[in-house]
């Protein structure tokens, strides 16, 4: 017998607050987490981007004080540790802190899994490395720890190691739809497999010299640094490419008769995940679009949904010039008619782009939109596109009831994957 899969915990790091609270609020009031960013001893007149979405003032030791070796952490490893410490909590598990690491009570370490999504790993390790190995230490005297905490599979490793979880765990690196296909995949494992947890979502924290430089010569950047926070405007005909941002969202899936059993809070069940690629181009979507119109169909297919039951879109939406156009081309091709009335909006237009982690921030604000029956804005809306005239909820957050919804997310490669969550109780 299949399993109902819900979610009954989550946490947010991101460039508007900590929390899943602090950060709804914040989308809820259109607030920008995009700033200027300067790299240590870096030219930054070098960049033609000088603008990201940055967590400020993060600090490791504020949710896992005394954990051993997280000296050697990467910023990506650290903000997937602290999310889902906030996650677990919200989920109603009790930890225990010892300096080998957290305990979750009460559940059998067997049971509870791991698949992250990433798609840099922890870079600020890679590029560190690289530095003292070229101009100071060279292969003498290489830190024998700066290969395996740079490695991308280290991030899941070390949530694995600090919380104990003994169950299935890997890292998905699909790009920019790596969170998604992460929450998709636990979400088809708990249908059938032993684990009656899984730790999901997404981090990444790829604002690095390297990173920035790469993505900017793919001119698909907002060049906006005299406005950082008017630079992200998915969906509006001023865009000029995406913002990078950072952070991790995470998410506690769970089969629904264990959830029950712990009584544990529960926000939302998830009932359809579609997953393909376009097989197309490594940076650009398939011009039609048919490969993410049939993941959106194989994902309602599942769900045993139709248009007419969407009540809400958290789209990719990244303010770049071929996706905003290809996707709601994709959403008119796929909804007919009824597109045109259901509500649309882009996280990415607050927090930039969190790449492997951005599904998990934005199923996050998907989720809280059926909690709370709001939706949050599309901010930086202010000049229409005639291609891209579907209803974007500019500006302004919106009341409106949301029983079922759908999240997008599209990665470098041509890797589609849609998720559809409904509210609990139905």
């Amino acid at each position: 017998m299949t399993q109902r899969i819900v979610i009954t915990g989550m946490g947010a790091i991101t460039p508007i607050g900590t929390g899943k609270e602090a950060f709804w609020k914040n989308l809820l009031a259109g607030v920008s987490g995009v700033r200027e960013v300067h790299f240590p001893d870096v030219d930054m007149d070098q960049y033609k981007t000088r603008i990201a979405g940055t967590v400020e003032n993060f600090n490791l030791s504020e949710f896992l004080p005394g954990a051993k070796k997280t000296k050697y952490l990467g910023r990506t490893s650290q903000m997937a540790l602290s999310a889902t410490k906030l996650a677990l909590e919200d989920a109603g598990f009790k930890l225990t802190f010892e300096k080998r690491g957290v305990e979750i009570q009460g559940l059998d370490p067997y049971k509870i899994g791991v698949i992250l999504g990433t798609a840099s790993g922890n870079e600020d390790i890679f590029e560190a490395g690289l530095k003292e190995f070229f101009e100071d230490k060279g292969p003498r005297r290489t830190s024998p720890h700066a290969l395996p905490y740079q490695l991308i599979s280290s991030v899941a490793a070390v949530l694995s190691i600090t919380f104990g979880c003994r169950g299935m765990s890997y890292v998905i690196p699909t790009a920019c739809s790596s969170a998604a296909q992460a929450i998709g995949n636990s979400f088809r494992h708990l249908q059938v497999g032993p684990e009656d947890v899984m730790i999901t979502g997404g981090a990444d924290c790829a604002i690095t010299p390297i990173i920035v430089a790469g993505f900017q010569a793919t001119r698909a950047m907002s060049t906006r640094n005299d406005a950082p926070q008017k630079a992200s405007r998915p969906f509006d005909r001023e865009r000029d490419g995406f913002v990078m941002g950072e952070g991790a969202g995470i998410v506690i899936l769970e089969k629904l008769d264990h959830a029950l059993k712990r009584s544990a809070p529960i926000y939302a069940e998830v009932i359809g995940f579609g997953m393909n690629c376009d097989a197309y181009h490594i940076t650009i979507p398939q011009p039609e679009g048919y490969s993410f119109i049939r993941a959106i169909q194989m994902a309602m297919a599942e769900a045993g949904v139709g248009a007419k039951d969407i009540d809400y879109i958290n789209a990719h939406g990244t303010s770049t010039k071929l996706n905003d156009v290809i996707e709601t081309m994709a959403i008119k091709k796929a909804f007919g008619k009824r597109a045109y009335r259901i509500p649309i909006s882009s996280t990415k237009s607050m927090i930039g782009h969190l790449l492997g982690a951005a599904m998990g921030a934005e199923m996050i604000a998907t989720v809280l939109s059926l909690r709370d029956g709001k939706i949050h804005p599309t901010i930086n809306y202010e000049v229409p596109d005639p291609e891209c005239d579907l209803d974007y909820v500019p500006n302004q957050m919106r009341e409106a009831p949301v029983n079922i919804a759908i999240s997008n997310s599209l990665g470098f490669g041509g890797f589609n994957a849609v998720l559809i969550v409904r509210r609990f109780p139905e």
